[in-house]
């Protein structure tokens, strides 16, 4: 595979898929969530320390596009929990050359969970562990680690982070 530059330009593809990503889950226009991946791709959550200590323990696993559309249809459909939304604020992504033609990207996170009733409150710290390639025009992520500050969460986690 080709090795890709890391340049001006692809930062800001990075950057513009990131925000795109966050928008799609802040905005609730979660059916397209899973098109941010690769069929074959890699999203789960974990806390910092299982991440250092290279556990493989987390909160959720998936390895391929149709398991997080079945993650979307169930949050839909299968799970009860209290009505609320996430707003993200994001950093700056540092890349790295990923090898394979992929790109490594580690970028820090905040996301606020808003209750139905106005409520507001942090919910998740912590940073985004990514591996990205090219599919097309376009910049999916192949492996999308979040790992979270905290090894825990007050709630189901419902909601992609």
């Amino acid at each position: 595979m080709e090795q890709l530059a890391i340049t001006p330009e692809l930062q800001l593809r990075v950057e513009s898929l990131l925000a795109r990503y966050a928008d799609c889950i802040d905005e609730e226009r979660y059916t397209e969530w899973p098109g941010f991946f690769a069929e074959k791709c890699v999203y789960k959550i974990i806390s910092r320390d299982n991440y250092r200590r290279k556990l493989p323990f987390g909160l959720l696993y998936c390895d391929n596009r149709n398991m997080l559309r079945d993650r979307i249809t169930s949050m839909k459909s299968a799970n009860v929990y209290e009505p609320h939304t996430y707003r993200h604020a994001l950093g700056r992504s540092l890349l790295l050359e990923g090898g394979d033609g992929t790109i490594a990207a580690r970028t820090s996170f905040i996301v606020a969970r808003v209750m139905h009733d106005g409520q507001t409150d942090l919910f998740a710290t912590g940073c985004y562990e990514d591996r990205i390639v090219a599919s097309g025009n376009s910049l999916v992520f192949k492996e999308r680690v979040v790992v979270t500050d905290s090894t825990s969460t007050d709630a189901l986690l419902v909601i992609p982070l």
